[in-house]
């Protein structure tokens, strides 16, 4: 454990001039680049994330956003644009490799970290901000997000640029002071960048923030000094010409598809088998949070008990209102409260140096070991994940799975074992560490190496085994985005008597069959079943739908 006097000078010593710039830096690539090379395409939403911007560049037509024949009318083009710009610099649209569409991932969870941090420096103080930074660049919610090549990682800098923004205008109104011009415009560029990436969803944010705080304050004229006069035309110009080129493009259907069936869909009913009941951020936030979560309960108490200071009231504003209307949707996947992280980060690390330093006092009984308790439970969790998941598809227990295992063990018997102080700075600084021992393992050697969690991956290898080159694979059975973009975007998704017809009129040269619809191809064959040639077959288990999968592949072999 660290003394406070030590540990406020060390944290000073870090916090200073550019270094905690080159710490979080690297801190955040430690987590977010091991496994980014390795780890298949994670169906469902990455894959059709890349195979769209894959069909951008093989097109040319960068407005409309198509998965194979199928309209993607779900979210605007902003991520799509920049992975197109990714694959360009660093790959080709013909490459299978998911990395370079991941980096923009990777890029957006670097910014919204070191944007944590200057934002938080701003609000507090820059030992506060970093501890802030640090703990957000660890939680499993955004390392997951930055190895996949979707829209949340990227979203989150312009969520923590517009609220950080927002909260020093209001800051600077409690103070005096006027948030300065360009201060505001940049403001509004994060919110037109924001819709342009995943729509409504940062300038809801902020309206809800923006409106907390008026209300709880009853004082408006601070909003003022953000101009939404000139600045709500600055963001709708960032985004209204490909809205318009898009409605124009697709005859309306982009608009009426993304709001009245994607949008109100969520809000109206559990989409796509994601509907739960409300309470279930709350409940997965333990884990999705972790390592951050350990600090979760002083974090709370400290919002309450300083709930007149102007930066308790912003950090409230930003996470509660918010918070409170994704648990009332019934469509919840644990990336939808990714935005509110900083606020939680910038409060844990608030507590922990009020608890060191201005002698903050823990709840008592029960409630102080609530959380403590949880984060120990998924920390070991996750640990031991990494260790018994090779052995439970039937592989080898790996070395990195024994470390990772033994420093949650070792991490949760430190939690348990500590006195009062255990939740101040130095334990911040071990939960990272306990964060780096554990994910970074995990994504980078225990993951990738998990073959049959990754059916795609081998049936796309036995596939390429058997092919000619640019031969078309029809597959029947099976339809996961992540074999499209392995195996390219001619792939035909078939049942399996056009799968059949297909191999048999040469469309394709090579048919995946599952072990359910193999009676039903073979029954299509009926006659020349004798030229069918079997070449080989993968087992592995789908994880989208629970099942164990067998894929066997077909050639017909030539007519003497």
């Amino acid at each position: 454990m660290f003394r406070p006097g030590l540990s406020a000078v060390r944290l000073d010593h870090l916090a200073d001039g550019w270094r905690p710039w080159v710490l979080l830096s690297l801190l955040a690539l430690s987590l977010f680049l091991p496994g980014l090379f390795t780890l298949p395409p994670i169906d469902r939403d990455e894959p059709r994330y890349m195979q769209a911007t894959r069909q951008m560049l093989e097109t040319g037509d960068f407005v409309r956003i198509r998965f194979q024949d199928e309209a993607r009318n779900k979210k605007p083009a902003g991520a799509y644009w920049m992975q197109a710009a990714a694959v360009a610099a660093f790959s080709t649209p013909q490459s299978s490799a998911p990395w370079p569409y991941r980096l923009v991932s990777v890029a957006g969870a670097v910014a919204a970290v070191l944007l944590t941090f200057g934002i938080g420096a701003a609000i507090f103080d820059r030992r506060t901000a970093l501890i802030a930074a640090a703990l957000l660049a660890s939680t499993v919610d955004l390392v997951f997000e930055a190895h996949v090549a979707t829209t949340d990682a990227l979203m989150l800098p312009t969520a923590v640029a517009a609220q950080g923004l927002l909260g020093l205008a209001y800051l600077g109104s409690r103070r005096g002071e006027r948030l300065p011009i360009w201060g505001a415009m940049l403001f509004w560029v994060a919110q037109g960048l924001a819709l342009l990436i995943k729509g409504p969803v940062v300038p809801l944010l902020s309206l809800l923030t923006a409106g907390s705080l008026v209300l709880a304050d009853r004082r408006a004229a601070w909003l003022k000094a953000l101009h939404p006069a000139w600045g709500v035309p600055l963001a709708l110009a960032i985004v209204l010409p490909w809205l318009a080129w898009i409605e124009i493009d697709t005859g309306g259907a982009f608009i009426r598809d993304s709001v009245g069936q994607d949008l109100l869909g969520k809000v109206a009913a559990g989409q796509e088998a994601h509907g739960m009941p409300p309470g279930t951020y709350l409940a997965l936030l333990p884990v999705t949070f972790w390592p951050a979560s350990l600090f979760l309960g002083i974090a709370g108490l400290w919002l309450w008990r300083a709930r007149r200071l102007p930066a308790s009231r912003l950090l409230a504003a930003w996470v509660i209102p918010y918070w409170i209307v994704l648990e009332l949707v019934p469509t919840k996947l644990p990336h939808y409260v990714l935005p509110l992280y900083p606020a939680l980060a910038l409060a844990a690390a608030r507590a922990c140096i009020a608890l060191n330093e201005e002698g903050i006092v823990q709840p008592s009984g029960w409630i102080r070991w609530l959380f403590p308790g949880l984060w120990t439970a998924a920390g070991a969790a996750l640990g031991l994940a990494v260790l018994i998941l090779p052995v439970h598809f039937g592989l080898y227990a790996m070395p990195a799975g024994a470390i990772a295992a033994a420093a949650a063990l070792a991490v949760a018997w430190q939690c348990l074992a500590r006195d009062r102080a255990y939740l101040g700075t130095g334990s911040a600084i071990m939960a990272v560490i306990a964060s780096l021992c554990i994910l970074t393992p995990g994504f980078g050697i225990v993951l990738p190496s998990l073959d049959p969690l990754w059916l795609s991956r081998s049936a796309a290898s036995l596939a390429d085994d058997h092919r000619e080159k640019h031969e078309r694979v029809a597959i029947s059975g099976y339809s996961e985005p992540s074999i499209v973009f392995l195996l390219g975007t001619d792939t035909d998704l078939a049942t399996p008597d056009r799968a059949a017809a297909d191999l048999l009129s040469g469309k394709v040269g090579l048919a995946l069959i599952t072990g359910g619809d193999d009676a039903a191809f073979r029954h299509a064959l009926i006659g020349r079943d004798d030229r069918l040639d079997p070449v080989g077959s993968v087992s592995g288990f789908d994880y989208s739908n629970g099942k164990n999968l067998t894929l066997r592949a077909y050639r017909l072999t030539h007519s003497p």
